[in-house]
């Protein structure tokens, strides 16, 4: 595997002479020398930067760039905060708690964050899945012999999903898009994603809307079955991401070499990620609660770095966040190119 060269950061800025680098003067280890003029050794303070993270699939490259030590070699000392809720990565990120967020953030959790806050974000990745690309991000989960095949079927039964304002928004969505309306024709049930699986096979809900690898773990396991696949992007946008790269502003405006640098090495572990997916699948088990066997088969996410992301990238992402305007969660529509970073904001 080819080393991160820091070359790779000059399109990005290059070390800021306050960064930290101060000279000392080295001799030969064998035997002193006379020559005052022997090349000074460069020792390079590193910047400390605070990562908030999920531990989910979506956040795979950020693994990979732990795991390969890309942050290091971009002199970066990581302080890596893990948080079980997407809200609280975003809290995190508005009192200047963190940096940055690494993949797997959540993309309309952080719309709704700017919308109350204008100016504190920036998106630079993308992750999720789709039809046409197959990568699976989502999918409704029923028992092995349930009859359900649609929302539609929905009607008079319990629904169960992730917590929090996004996917409750999502799944409203989707249920109005089948002419159900959620509390009177549908029951809505907020739940962790551990509790999702067991409490579709104990009837406990007949059908939950999850992220993966609750559909990859269901079906290898036999304990469930995917009804749908990736139906967000059925009803909202094809691709859809869920999940994004965040920076705040204010890290990009106090440090912008070392905030340039994050980027660039998310793109590399980016895009060693979906090179070499397999050959990482690993890693996934040491940062996530998934097991080592359970981590050899969940199905691989579509991931989009700051370098690939285009048109219809941004396209699909806008149509995410005019759901949450449709559903009155947001009081006014948001052009999603003003979270976005742009190349002309980096160092």
């Amino acid at each position: 595997m080819s080393m991160f060269n820091r070359r790779q950061f000059i399109q990005y800025g290059a070390l800021a002479a306050g960064s930290g680098a101060i000279a000392a003067c080295s001799g030969s280890q064998t035997a002193p020398s006379s020559d005052s003029s022997s090349s000074p050794e460069v020792i390079v303070k590193k910047e400390k930067v605070v990562a908030s993270w999920l531990p989910i699939m979506q956040t795979t490259a950020y693994y990979v760039a732990l795991k390969e030590g890309l942050f290091e070699q971009a002199d970066i000392e990581i302080e890596s905060v893990k948080f079980e809720n997407p809200n609280q990565i975003i809290d995190s990120l508005v009192s200047s708690r963190a940096d940055f967020g690494p993949p797997g953030a959540a993309a309309g959790i952080t719309v709704l964050a700017e919308a109350k806050a204008p100016g504190t974000f920036k998106v630079y990745g993308l992750q999720g899945g789709g039809i046409k690309s197959g990568f699976i991000n989502d999918g409704l989960i029923v028992k092995p012999d349930s009859s359900i095949q649609s929302f539609k079927d929905l009607k008079g039964l319990k629904v169960g999903t992730i917590p929090g304002v996004q996917w409750e928004t999502i799944l409203t969505y989707i249920l109005h898009k089948n002419g159900l309306e959620p509390g009177s024709d549908v029951t809505i049930e907020q739940m962790a994603v551990g509790l999702q699986l067991p409490s579709v096979v104990s009837g406990a809900v007949n059908a939950t809307l999850s992220l993966e690898p609750v559909g990859s773990i269901a079906e290898a396991t036999q304990q469930a079955k995917r009804a749908m696949t990736n139906p967000v992007a059925m009803f909202i946008a094809d691709p859809f991401y869920s999940g994004a790269a965040v920076l705040t502003t204010k890290f990009l405006q106090d440090r912008p070499e070392t905030a340039a640098k994050v980027v660039q090495v998310i793109d590399e572990a980016t895009r060693l990620a979906n090179q070499n997916f397999d050959q990482y699948r690993p890693v996934i088990s040491e940062y996530t609660a998934l097991k080592s066997e359970q981590a050899s088969y969940v199905a691989q996410p579509r991931l989009r770095s700051f370098s690939e992301l285009d048109s219809t990238d941004i396209d699909s992402y806008q149509k995410f966040v005019d759901v949450f305007y449709e559903e009155g969660v947001l009081d006014q529509q948001m052009d999603v190119t003003e979270i976005m970073l742009d190349k002309s904001e980096l160092a």
